[in-house]
């Protein structure tokens, strides 16, 4: 008898047990939930010989950032589906193969080419979305439309109550500037499957979006404990808390929801997504006028040295860039700056210039030197996207700029940019920095 995944796609395995496992264990990895793992596993145990089993295994490592682990299990799976694999098993072993082996623009292209055949081939659609997806990495400016296109032409495919299409359908449209629609589908997407930690993310964001900061609160503050700490998003999702207490003018619950939730001791997130939070959250307070305790920034500094030594992603780049700029280690900032500019000119580094031209003018900011830190950034404003994560990461960039305009004396400037950012989205935060250049 055969076996279908939970999209309805044919299985090469002859085992009920090993096709109930897998599909529980995807099903687990798209909703960011504890307990995909030991399902994966389980559904192996069941059939060694099932690829696209030890292929969802592989994708799980390498969200974790366990890239040894994630090569190995990929390669048992192309084996594998290389004797008894369908086409459609073979092309999909073959993208994620792709993406785990770094390969990300031939990943994009083999995973757009797949789903023109399998549209509901869901582990390979999710390659291409997310903030950390492979459209958001790829160095394009306009990833946030790409990722709509994507969904709305593959939309039918689906049924009106797929709760992960609905989810990512949803956070792609907020992120591409229909906020409303998108936090009503992403909404849906989280009353259909509660246990769903991409979908509360989807939420926070499109909240984030529309200036819905009280609501953001309530629904982590309701949300967030019933999701256990070793939960990707769970730090993640407190540092989006934290963002809404800063909103507020409140540093201290940002602060404490920090030590609790989002700091590298306590947090089990994925490295990029600790890094990022840590960075974004204390460059915020201190560049807000707020004081960062002692010891914050050497922590950090610490953990995102030893898992980024390397150049590496853009988004990372960035960040490791603010870090540097913020703790004072010039030395750091300019050995990124000089490798990544290297990178631009071999053709390396898929975002290009905006990298290295952020991390100059975060050192100049640091420094004080507002001018300085304008001459650089505001050419390279409308490139920010290209360096992929979200919106609401993407903010301490803008932030960045706003507030060397303000204190470099460019008055008008940093009024017109003011009122462009509150026509896009209501902010408490904005509007006291309104008020303030009006006085």
């Amino acid at each position: 008898m055969a076996e279908f995944d939970s999209r309805g796609l044919q299985l090469s395995t002859e085992s009920p047990q090993a096709a109930s496992r897998y599909r529980e264990g995807v099903d687990l990895l798209l909703s960011a939930w504890p307990g995909a793992e030991n399902a994966l596993r389980q559904s192996i145990n069941h059939d060694h010989d099932f690829a696209l089993a030890h292929a969802a295994l592989a994708r799980l490592h390498m969200i974790r950032a366990e890239r040894a682990e994630a090569r190995a299990r990929i390669a048992t799976a192309e084996e594998i589906v290389a004797r008894n694999g369908s086409p459609r098993e073979i092309s999909h072993v073959s993208t994620l193969s792709l993406t785990v082996n770094g390969h990300s623009a031939k990943a994009l292209e083999s995973a757009l080419a797949h789903l023109d055949k399998w549209p509901r081939d869901v582990l390979i659609l999710s390659l291409p979305l997310g903030a950390f997806g492979l459209f958001a990495f790829s160095g394009m400016a306009d990833h946030d439309r790409a990722r709509v296109d994507l969904c709305e032409r593959v939309a039918n495919q689906y049924d009106a109550d797929d709760w992960w299409f609905l989810t990512y359908r949803g956070w792609s449209h907020a992120e591409n500037g229909s906020v409303s629609r998108g936090r009503d589908l992403a909404q849906r997407g989280l009353e259909l499957r509660r246990t769903n930690a991409n979908a509360a993310h989807a939420v926070s964001h499109a909240m984030f979006e529309q200036g819905a900061t009280q609501e953001a609160e309530a629904l982590l503050a309701n949300w967030l404990p019933g999701y256990d700490r070793a939960g990707l998003l769970h730090g993640h999702l407190a540092w989006h808390a934290a963002l809404s207490a800063l909103e507020r003018d409140d540093p201290q619950h940002a602060l404490a929801i920090y030590s609790e939730h989002v700091q590298p001791s306590v947090s089990l997130g994925v490295p990029i997504n600790v890094v990022s939070d840590t960075v974004s959250l204390l460059w915020r307070l201190q560049a807000y006028g707020h004081a960062v305790p002692s010891g914050l920034w050497e922590d950090v500094e610490s953990y995102a040295e030893s898992r980024f030594p390397k150049p590496g992603l853009a988004f990372v780049e960035v960040h490791m860039g603010l870090l540097a700029a913020a703790t004072g280690n010039d030395a750091a900032a300019h050995l990124r700056i000089e490798a990544n500019t290297r990178r631009v000119a071999d053709g390396t580094l898929p975002a290009g210039p905006v990298v290295p031209s952020i991390c100059h003018a975060a050192v100049a900011f640091a420094r004080g030197h507002y001018a300085e830190c304008v001459r650089i950034l505001e050419p390279a404003a409308s490139d920010v996207a290209r360096i992929g994560g979200s919106g609401a990461q993407r903010e301490i960039i803008e932030d960045m700029l706003l507030l060397a305009l303000m204190r470099s004396g460019e008055s008008r400037k940093a009024q017109d940019l003011l009122d462009h950012r509150l026509h896009r989205r209501p902010s408490q935060r904005d509007a006291r920095w309104r008020r303030q250049i009006e006085v």
